[in-house]
C-alpha cells in the first residue's frame, strides 16, 4: 500500500481549501439559538462555488463532466468540508451519483449524471433504515408488478430530503436482493415527516406506501447497495477526521493562549497529556480512513471484504471524534460553551457523524460477523 496522495487528489483537496476558506464556522446556523431547522435549505452559494470549481463532480467519468477520481479524492475534498461545518449535501450527492454511474442504467445515467455533477440536480440517500440502527435495505420492500416495481416501507433521518430532487432508496425483494430505488421528490405513495438532527439539520422520514417506480428507476445490480452503503460510511469517517482536526487545533491555539498561575494552561502536565491522547485519536482515524478508502477505490483484495476496513474506520471515527469533542470542552472550560464561539457548534456535529449509519457498536457487531464469516486461514 502506498497512502501517497496523486497530483489529481492533491489538487482536488487543494481547489476545496479555496472554495471553503470564505466559509465562516462561527456564522454557521447554530442549533443553541435555532428552534426546529436551523435553516430552511442547505447553503446554495456554497453548492455553487462548489459546482463552478468541479468539485461536485469529482467521481464522475469525463462524458458526464467529471474528472474520473477517486473515493480517495472525495474524502479529501470532504476532510476539507467538516474543517468549516460546510452545510452541503456533498457527500451523499457525490456517493449517489458515483452509484448510478457504477451500477445504474443507460437512462438514469443520462438523466442524471451530468445535471449532478453540475449542481443542477441534487441527489441523496436514505441509509438509516427504519430505527437508524437496522440494517437500512430491511425496512422498504420492493416486488414487481408486471413492468413496474412497487415499495413500501419506512426510512429514517434522511438528509437533505426536503432538498434532494432523487433518493436512493435501498429495499429488498422476496428473492432476498436489495435493490436501489430512485424515488423522485413528491413522487405519489412518497411522503416526508419532518425530523432535526443534533446538528438542527432537517431531516426527513420518508413513508413508502404503494409507490410505484419504471424498471429504468430501479438498480437491481448485485452488490450496489453494499457499494454505496460503504462509500458513503468512509466518507462520514473523512468528515468526522476533518472536523476532529480543526477542534483540535482550536483547542491548542486556546490553550496556548489561556493563562493560569503565570503560565499559558497548555504546558501544564494534564492538559498536554489529555491533547496528545486525542492528537492519538486523529491519527488512527487518518489511517484507518485511507485504507478503508484505498479499498474501495483500488478494489484490492485483503483478508475481508472491504466492508471490514470499513467497519474499522468507522469505529474509530466514531469513538475519536467524540472524545476528541469532549476533550476540548473541557480544556476550553466555560468558554467552550459560549455560543458566540463556534466550538459548541462542532460538538453538535461531531454527535450527528458519530451516530450517522450507525454508532460504533453497530460496526463493531459487524466487523465479529464478518470476522467469522471469514476466519484467519
Amino acid at each position: 500500500m502506498d497512502f501517497t496522495f496523486t497530483e489529481e487528489q492533491q489538487a482536488a483537496a487543494e481547489a476545496a481549501k479555496g472554495v471553503f476558506a470564505g466559509v465562516a464556522p462561527d456564522a454557521v446556523p447554530s442549533p443553541a439559538l435555532t428552534p426546529g431547522a436551523v435553516a430552511e435549505t442547505y447553503d446554495r452559494a456554497l453548492w455553487a462555488r462548489l459546482a463552478d470549481a468541479d468539485l461536485l463532480s469529482l467521481l464522475l467519468d469525463a462524458r458526464y463532466g467529471g474528472a474520473g477520481l477517486d473515493a480517495i479524492a472525495l474524502c479529501l475534498v470532504l476532510r476539507e468540508s467538516a474543517q468549516v461545518l460546510a452545510r452541503v449535501p456533498l457527500l451523499e450527492n457525490s456517493a449517489a451519483a458515483a452509484a448510478v454511474q457504477a451500477y445504474g442504467g443507460e437512462e438514469a445515467k443520462t438523466d442524471l449524471l451530468a445535471r449532478a455533477g453540475r449542481g443542477e440536480t441534487v441527489l441523496t440517500v436514505a441509509a438509516h433504515g427504519r430505527t437508524g440502527h437496522d440494517p437500512a435495505e430491511q425496512s422498504v420492500t420492493a416486488r414487481q408488478d408486471g413492468g413496474t416495481w412497487v415499495l413500501d416501507g419506512v426510512q429514517t433521518a434522511v438528509p437533505w430530503a426536503y432538498d434532494a430532487d432523487v433518493t436512493l432508496v435501498p429495499a429488498h425483494t422476496g428473492t432476498g436482493r436489495t435493490v436501489l430505488a430512485l424515488v423522485p421528490r413528491g413522487h405519489e405513495g412518497a411522503h416526508l415527516a419532518e425530523q432535526f438532527s443534533t446538528n438542527g439539520e432537517r431531516l426527513g422520514e420518508l413513508r413508502l406506501a404503494s409507490a410505484r417506480l419504471a424498471a429504468r428507476d430501479v438498480i437491481d445490480t448485485d452488490g450496489a447497495w453494499e457499494w454505496l452503503r460503504d462509500l458513503l460510511a468512509t466518507g462520514t469517517c473523512a468528515l468526522a477526521l476533518g472536523l476532529g482536526e480543526r477542534v483540535l487545533r482550536m483547542t491548542g491555539e486556546y490553550t496556548g493562549k489561556r493563562e493560569q498561575f503565570g503560565f499559558p494552561i497548555a504546558t501544564f502536565q494534564a492538559v498536554a497529556v489529555q491533547a496528545a491522547d486525542r492528537y492519538i485519536d486523529l491519527r488512527a482515524m487518518e489511517a484507518t480512513l485511507w485504507q478503508a478508502a484505498w479499498r474501495i477505490a483500488s478494489g484490492a483484495p485483503g483478508p475481508l471484504p472491504a466492508a471490514g476496513d470499513v467497519a474499522v474506520a468507522k469505529i474509530w471515527a466514531a469513538e475519536g471524534v467524540r472524545r476528541v469533542v469532549q476533550t476540548a470542552q473541557h480544556l476550553h472550560g466555560g468558554f467552550g460553551a459560549d455560543v458566540e464561539y463556534p466550538l459548541h457548534r462542532y460538538h453538535a456535529w461531531a454527535k450527528h457523524l458519530e451516530l450517522s449509519l450507525g454508532p460504533a457498536a453497530a460496526h463493531e457487531e459487524a466487523l465479529g460477523d464478518l470476522l467469522a464469516a471469514h476466519p484467519p486461514a
